[in-house]
């Protein structure tokens, strides 16, 4: 029987350190935004996770990050895709921040309707003892509905169902029942990053932690 090679002091910090993430969904009037802490050791495929369901999105449509030129997304066989592209699962959040500064990354969800995101990572730092992360920070408004038309469509039906004498305002309001595009509920968000986060410690048990053979 055979003692495991300790873990690496990279493989340990890499667990201990976490970075602000901004979400902005581009061409909203208002503003959608949210604020996440997040943690450098993700791969950019759970950075779209986060990202869709801090957003409210449902991740039922193609998506792809674009960093730096370099476009990254699913597997070849999976989707279809816009452009040669890396594997997002094989890419860790921390091997494509910029150093010493902000990084900006492109995250276009829904080649049809094509909800673009502008994502802001920055002010990487240690994570606090006993936070679980991802964390929700901040935000305002709920997120479009889904396979909408995009932005454009997105205000068209707001406008549609705001006017009684539109030809389609009762169509729109009965498919916008109980949507209010001002309200935030966060209880789901925290929700479901919180499993994210359950995921996350229980591989960080796996690679702090010595085992025997």
């Amino acid at each position: 029987m055979t003692a495991r090679r300790a873990p690496t002091r990279q493989a340990i910090d890499s667990f201990t350190r976490i970075a602000t993430l901004r979400i902005d969904l581009k061409d909203t009037d208002p503003p959608i935004w949210r604020v996440v802490e997040v943690p450098t050791s993700i791969t950019l495929k759970v950075l779209h996770d986060i990202v869709q369901v801090t957003l409210g999105w449902l991740d039922y449509h193609l998506w792809e990050l674009v960093i730096d030129g370099q476009t990254y997304g699913l597997p070849t066989e999976e989707d279809w895709g816009t452009a040669p592209r890396k594997v997002a699962d094989r890419v860790r959040l921390r091997d494509v921040l910029a150093p010493g500064g902000a990084t900006t990354i492109d995250y276009t969800y829904d080649f049809g309707d094509i909800w673009e995101h502008k994502l802001t990572v920055s002010d990487v730092r240690p994570a606090d003892a006993g936070t679980a992360y991802p964390r929700f920070i901040a935000g305002e408004r709920d997120c479009p509905p889904e396979d909408c038309g995009g932005i454009p469509g997105f205000y068209e039906m707001l406008e549609a169902r705001a006017d009684p004498t539109h030809p389609d305002h009762a169509e729109i309001s009965e498919w916008l029942d109980g949507y209010d595009p001002e309200e935030l509920d966060i209880f789901p968000i925290e929700v479901a990053l919180g499993r994210i986060a359950a995921r996350r410690n229980a591989a960080a048990k796996r690679i702090v932690k010595p085992t025997n053979d």
